[in-house]
């Protein structure tokens, strides 16, 4: 798990940590839950699914993504990091977390975006996650793509997970939109 570097006497990780993070992985039922929840929806709408955990305002965890048979591919890994207040996930993880105008100010000016939404207007659709029970970034994160996330709640009611869905804007008209996050919002329901 852990490699000595010769002459440097500096410790580093070694492939053991691989081992391990999949031991964990497959030894735990909300993870096969997801990936098959991921599978079934990626199949159904040619989208790429992920599931994440949200641990906090700074960052998300991915722990599972099935990816669209599409021309479309996302870079993301298994394992890997990004800001959890980016896209339709930030949303979420800002509606739950109940930040003040000033908190959600300075974490704003720190997010990178193709196509910045007016602060006043990631505001007013924060303020909609709890009403929607969704969120969904139309190309202001990346253009041209279209971003869902739903929330997967823990047993108090409270954001643990998020499952999101990214496709091609051109592809997911409204109707398709609203029907993915419907489909969604079932799966998600049937993991919290």
């Amino acid at each position: 798990m852990v490699k000595i570097e010769a002459g440097t006497k500096r410790y580093a990780l070694d492939v053991g940590v691989l081992a391990l993070a999949h031991s964990v992985v497959e030894n735990n039922p909300f993870s096969e839950r997801l990936q098959d929840a991921l599978d079934r929806l990626s199949e159904k709408w040619d989208v790429t699914t992920i599931g994440v955990k949200v641990s906090g305002v700074e960052d998300l965890v991915v722990l599972a993504l099935a990816r669209s048979r599409g021309p479309f591919r996302l870079y993301v890994e298994v394992g890997g990091r990004f800001p959890a207040l980016t896209s339709a996930t930030g949303r979420l993880v800002a509606a739950f977390a109940e930040l003040s105008d000033a908190d959600l100010g300075r974490h704003f000016k720190q997010l990178n975006w193709d196509n910045a939404p007016e602060f006043e207007t990631w505001k007013k659709e924060i303020r909609a996650v709890a009403k929607k029970g969704f969120a969904i970034d139309r190309g202001n994160y990346m253009g041209g793509i279209t971003v869902i996330a739903v929330p997967v709640l823990d047993s108090q009611k409270r954001l643990a997970h998020a499952l999101v869905a990214i496709g091609v804007s051109d592809q997911l008209t409204k109707e398709r939109t609203q029907s993915l996050t419907a489909d969604l919002m079932l799966e998600a329901r049937a993991l919290s």
